[in-house]
């Protein structure tokens, strides 16, 4: 039996797999430049594999192509689903629908009077200094405005016209659209209008049913539209993608990862739910595999072939409430993740006066220069010309063909193109590698700016975390990041160039239900609460049908002070001034300050409710070699860094045993990635396998 996880990046798609079958473990080991095998306790395995997303001309879907791989299928053999006990996945699909603005067709139905209010919005001026302001495109097509209306307090003010309804939504209906998102007044805590339509909608023959009191329970009615109207136009492209992989896979456990970090059932995947579902599992494999390496303060830092993505871990998850992905408003709990247009494949480019590293990225294809597709150069590139990458070390998964190993020949002719240009236009004479070093170092100091944003600025010392590098390209600049942070610890796991896919396979089954409050946080309001969270933690239980008795119950309560719009997330508590205290520590650290004199808001209650699931083990290794004696390097190469070159050992991952150290200049090559130690890091293997990199005082 197999057990699959998988994360579908943006460059490259990356798979773990689990299996007790012998047959699969002796046939891929006679191709080892390509799976990278680990035996497990119980005569189990786990088996690595990476492939690149986009690959027309080889296959259609990397997730299934990487399956058959594994299970040594050609593409056009069924799949046998008795041979696969679950399978884990995240996606990019959603959220390269709403970058490149692909989803489906969408009609908004709101209250009348305010046909417009999401096009509005808030009236946010990210730059205020912009004189000309450019809108995001709404996601829907057409408005239909319903006269209803409830008051504030309940009340029926109009009611719905139903016939009025049912032609305006025929008369949408007949243009093509079938997709709809009902946004009405107050009606996250009075839905009746919206059932009422919801239902006309569904006898009409709309297949996508967005409603917002289901969506988003939440005060404030363009937050709750902006997430309804996402829901709608993503949902069902979400559920084709599902469908399209389902068909291939009939009968076996499919399971997605959502934004907050939490696995859910296939058929219960949604669109609101599906945006940050790739970067999420990599959140969760950094933190669990921190956890055990004994780390419980931890930056996570991924970064891939086209972005990068760090996260804040302080003993739990956070979350954001609100956030902003892609030009579209959520409100929707998603793992709090910072990202970036900067990964191994953002392009470099000179604009005539000074050096620029993306946001654009070359994607798979055509990929960095020394993917052999023609593309143009990028950090990937600019590590290849300082050494830090070298072919032998990378598979022959390049070319056309997927048979070719990377070309170091046409990064070298492109840097000294580049070079030339540069002097030419500024009169300043650079070799190529000074060129290739100065777009790193503006690369390291976007993505440490990164860090800090989620770090410094909220109040949280760095220096005292433990930096969790992974992804692709995590460990090629781990210890540069670390330097411009202050940072002096480093933690690379085994698996850290596909932790994103292992972490799929670490989570847990997690639903969140909310409601808004709005009410002074007062002793009167306790038994309220109380019994709005024993609801809201039915109604999640009933999305975990599975082992019901054996989950976990999260309960937290968002406050704010009154008149503010600042929120901040507490453990619920039954006793008032416990709550209070907690968030005047919070809100001390944020801001700097409390403020003793104004009451506290609560805003909302969430329930999360959590359902444990069988983990991959790591095993244990030992030493054989002499405490004395030193690990061997396969060569010495020469890599540019600190502004001159220096002489570097290459050691490969699975020569090196527990308390062996390496004192950089140095390269430590894995079959999924490549980590550079700088000349003042000093690297320690664990008995876990774990590297830890220690800055040398």
């Amino acid at each position: 039996m197999l057990k699959v996880f998988a994360d579908r990046g943006g460059t490259f798609t990356d798979i773990v797999t689990v299996t007790n079958n012998q047959a699969i473990i002796d046939r891929l080991s006679q191709d080892l430049e390509r799976f990278l095998i680990v035996p497990l306790p119980n005569h189990q395995w786990i088996i690595v594999y990476k492939l690149l997303s986009e690959n027309p001309e080889q296959y259609q879907d990397a997730a299934i192509q990487g399956i058959c791989d594994i299970m040594g299928l050609s593409s056009k053999e069924p799949i046998p689903s008795e041979a696969i006990e679950v399978i884990k996945m995240g996606t990019t699909v959603a959220t390269n629908a709403l970058l490149e603005r692909k989803g489906d067709r969408v009609v908004l139905i709101i209250t009348k009077g305010f046909k417009d209010a999401l096009r509005i919005g808030y009236q946010n001026r990210p730059n205020i200094f912009a004189r000309h302001i450019v809108l995001p495109t709404m996601l829907y097509e057409q408005v239909i405005e319903v006269n209803e209306r409830y008051d504030a307090k309940g009340n029926e003010l109009i009611a719905v016209n139903i016939e009025q309804v049912k032609r305006d939504l025929q008369a949408v209906y007949h243009t093509g659209i079938r997709s709809c998102a009902i946004v009405f007044m107050h009606s996250d805590r009075y839905p009746e209008h919206e059932k009422q339509v919801a239902t006309i909608a569904q006898e009409i023959g709309f297949t996508q049913i967005s409603v917002s009191h289901q969506v988003s329970p939440l005060m404030k009615l363009v937050s709750r539209g902006d997430t309804t109207v996402v829901d709608a136009y993503l949902t069902p492209i979400l559920r084709r993608y599902v469908n399209q992989v389902a068909s291939q896979l009939p009968q076996v456990k499919l399971m997605f990862m959502k934004s907050d970090g939490g696995l859910v059932a296939a058929e219960q995947f949604q669109g609101k739910d599906s945006i940050l579902s790739g970067p999420a599992g990599g959140i969760v494999g950094a933190v669990q595999t921190s956890k055990r390496a004994g780390f419980e303060l931890v930056i996570t830092f991924d970064m891939g072939g086209t972005s990068t993505d760090v996260a804040h871990f302080k003993g739990e998850y956070e979350r954001q409430l609100e956030s902003e992905i892609a030009g579209a408003r959520m409100r929707v709990p998603v793992l709090a993740i910072n990202t970036i247009a900067a990964g191994g494949g953002s392009i470099l480019f000179f604009d005539g006066s000074s050096y620029r590293v993306g946001p654009k990225s070359a994607g798979s294809i055509p990929g960095p220069a020394c993917y052999r597709r023609g593309g143009p150069l990028t950090v990937t590139d600019a590590n290849v010309m300082l050494g830090k990458i070298h072919p032998q070390y990378f598979p022959s998964v390049f070319g056309i063909d997927g048979n070719l190993r990377l070309d170091k020949d046409v990064v070298i002719q492109k840097f000294r193109q580049l070079a030339q240009e540069i002097a030419t236009a500024t009169g300043s004479h650079c070799t190529p590698e000074e060129v290739a070093a100065g777009f790193m170092a503006i690369a390291v100091e976007n993505m440490a700016n990164a860090i800090k944003k989620i770090s410094l600025q909220r109040g949280y010392d760095v220096t005292q975390y433990v930096l969790c590098c992974f992804g692709g390209a995590g460990g090629q600049v781990a210890c540069l990041i670390a330097d411009t942070l202050g940072m002096k610890k480093i933690f690379l796991h085994p698996y850290a160039g596909v932790l994103s896919a292992y972490g799929m396979g670490l989570a847990d089954v997690r639903a969140i239900r909310e409601s808004g409050v709005e009410q002074p946080l007062t002793p009167a309001l306790i038994p309220q609460l109380q019994h709005l969270i024993k609801y809201l933690e039915t109604q999640a239980r009933n999305e975990i049908k599975e082992a019901r008795s054996k989950v976990g119950v999260i309960q937290k309560a968002n406050l704010k002070y009154e008149g503010t719009n600042s929120i901040l997330t507490v453990n619920f508590a039954d006793e008032v001034a416990v709550m209070q205290q907690e968030f005047e520590t919070e809100h001390k650290s944020r801001y700097g300050f409390i403020q003793s004199d104004k009451s506290l808001i609560v805003e909302s209650i969430s329930v999360e409710v959590i359902q444990k699931m069988d983990t991959p083990e790591e095993p244990l290794i030992t030493r054989t070699r002499s405490i004395n004696e030193a690990p061997k390097s396969v060569e010495i190469v020469k890599i540019f860094t600190a502004d001159k070159w220096h002489d570097a050992p290459v050691y490969r991952r699975e020569d090196l045993q527990p308390e062996d150290r390496i004192i950089g200049s140095a390269i430590i090559v894995e079959k999924i990635s490549t980590i550079v130690v700088e000349p003042n890091w000093e690297a320690r293997l664990t008995e876990r396998n774990h590297l830890i990199l220690q800055r040398i005082v």
